[in-house]
């Protein structure tokens, strides 16, 4: 399945949103506030090619065409006869919804837009749009090329036409999809997220450091990474906002951030993104 796809957001999520989509032979429009921002994010994209080829795992000739599929923009106007768009910008209603209107203003009534929220309503999101049955959520994981699953979360408006078109195409991007509902949180993080959470407490209350912490659910429960090497993978600001969203719309004291959290993202302590969270990354 090959086509035109828009991409809006080029960080860490739609430069790989973006990459496994041109693997897949899609050609890909890469939208971002600023022309310079999107080059950014395609030099993202080469450099993770670049580094694939180095381990035998992509050809130098197949990187090279892939970045070549891959146009940087910064004008919406560039997704007009794109038929399926895809958000990944700053998990925030207000932002998302502006990207939103924005496309929708210059996009073909036909199109798809699909969201990669992490926690957001799609419903309230599609409620946005002017054709709220071509809206879905497609949230993928970090990082994108190695992450396997993508959650399809069907709005109440969405028809079931754009719900298995988004399947199609996320299938053939090599994904495995599982469909759930439009709750806060959805299932990977409402499971996800009050774990980390409670990592952060047993650090803050002084039960173990935390390097035993992540030790003991890596040899514990057999996870590839402890919950603190992966918040600071997350970025921690991206793991408050998220819990926020749970506690919030939820309402349960289970979601409650933990303070140390609070603490470290306005400390600007954000995880490998800013070089220090629960880690010092060099």
């Amino acid at each position: 399945m090959s086509s035109k796809i828009g991409v809006v957001g080029s960080g860490t999520m739609g430069s790989g949103i973006a990459q496994v989509a041109a693997q897949a032979g899609c050609q890909i429009v890469l939208i971002d506030t600023t022309l310079e921002r999107s080059q950014g994010g395609l030099n993202k994209i080469e450099s993770s090619l670049k580094r694939l080829a180095e381990k035998g795992k992509v050809s130098e000739d197949d990187a090279t065409a892939i970045v070549g599929r891959i146009t940087a923009s910064a004008d919406y106007a560039d997704l007009a006869d794109a038929p399926l768009v895809i958000e990944a910008v700053f998990e925030d209603q207000d932002t998302k919804r502006g990207v939103i209107e924005a496309v929708s203003v210059l996009a073909d009534p036909a199109s798809v837009f699909a969201t990669n929220t992490s926690s957001i309503s799609i419903t309230k999101l599609a409620s946005y749009h002017p054709h709220p049955d071509k809206v879905v959520g497609m949230h993928f994981f970090n990082p994108v090329p190695l992450m396997p699953l993508v959650e399809l979360i069907r709005a109440e408006q969405s028809s079931p036409e754009t719900v298995e078109y988004v399947r199609g195409m996320a299938e053939s991007f090599g994904k495995t999809v599982v469909e759930v509902a439009d709750v806060p949180g959805f299932v990977a993080n409402r499971v996800l997220m009050p774990m980390i959470n409670e990592a952060i407490l047993c650090l803050e209350g002084g039960v173990a450091s935390a390097d035993a912490i992540d030790l003991t659910l890596k040899l514990g429960a057999n996870h590839p990474m402890g919950p603190l090497a992966l918040a600071d993978l997350i970025g921690l600001d991206v793991v408050l906002n998220i819990i926020e969203v749970l506690h919030r719309d939820l309402g349960e004291d289970k979601y409650r951030p933990a303070i140390l959290l609070k603490r470290m993202v306005a400390a600007g302590k954000l995880g490998r993104k800013s070089g220090e969270g629960f880690y010092v990354y060099g």
